[in-house]
């Protein structure tokens, strides 16, 4: 497996935006945080900055909408032309009719699901989806600390994914360095989301350092992401 690299953005220098994406060009995405205050205690970015991140980067965008009421927002982030965007579980008051929207769009369509959430009742309804976040964090703040208990969540549903030989990403946000990413991809992670352990460094040489840790791990342990 080659991991997936997503550098979150929320980490980024603001004032200097474009720089901060062109030197993520080796990345495979970069990963956009849409927060409400409402969802999650924290504000980012709305429809305007996001399109304008499209607009500059030199990697596809990963929108990650911890908002309320997803049904009246995400299909807009999908018309910006986001390669994929993901609502939450927990907001959505329908989540495969909303899926089904997206994808009609033209994005990825990716489902999240906070630290709390059992992926229990989204394992038969994985083919509505192209990509499930495990929130490895609670959603809101970067700079938390890796939660190692939602790891048999995210072993079930690589179990899932690969016993009914599905092409759904599963991907982690929250925590990721060195260390934690090879965690995640013994468990079946292969999309990796990853702010500060990116910026506060070289990004190409980090992106780089992660990409191999968890490519490693993964050959390391067969049984986790395919």
């Amino acid at each position: 497996m080659t991991a997936r690299i997503e550098p979150s953005i929320l980490a980024a220098d603001f004032v200097n935006m474009q720089a901060a994406l062109e030197s993520i060009a080796t990345a495979d995405a970069v990963h956009v945080d849409v927060m409400d205050n409402h969802f999650v205690p924290n504000l980012t970015f709305g429809p305007q900055m996001v399109g304008r991140i499209q607009d500059t980067s030199p990697v596809p965008l990963d929108v990650h909408l911890m908002i309320d009421d997803p049904e009246r927002w995400a299909p807009g982030y999908a018309e910006l032309g986001a390669f994929s965007v993901t609502f939450h579980a927990e907001a959505a008051r329908d989540a495969v009719a909303l899926a089904r929207r997206i994808r009609s769009i033209g994005s990825r369509v990716g489902i999240g699901l906070k630290p709390g959430t059992d992926a229990a009742p989204y394992l038969d309804l994985l083919p509505e989806f192209d990509q499930v976040l495990v929130m490895t964090v609670e959603p809101g703040f970067g700079g938390q600390s890796f939660m190692a208990d939602t790891m048999p969540k995210l072993h079930a549903l690589r179990e899932a994914v690969d016993r009914h030989g599905l092409d759904v990403w599963l991907q982690v946000d929250g925590g990721i360095d060195d260390t934690t990413i090879a965690v995640a991809a013994e468990h079946g992670a292969d999309t990796f989301v990853a702010g500060s352990s990116v910026f506060r460094g070289d990004p190409a040489e980090r992106i780089a350092a992660l990409r191999a840790a968890a490519s490693a791990a993964s050959h390391a342990h067969p049984g986790g992401a395919a």
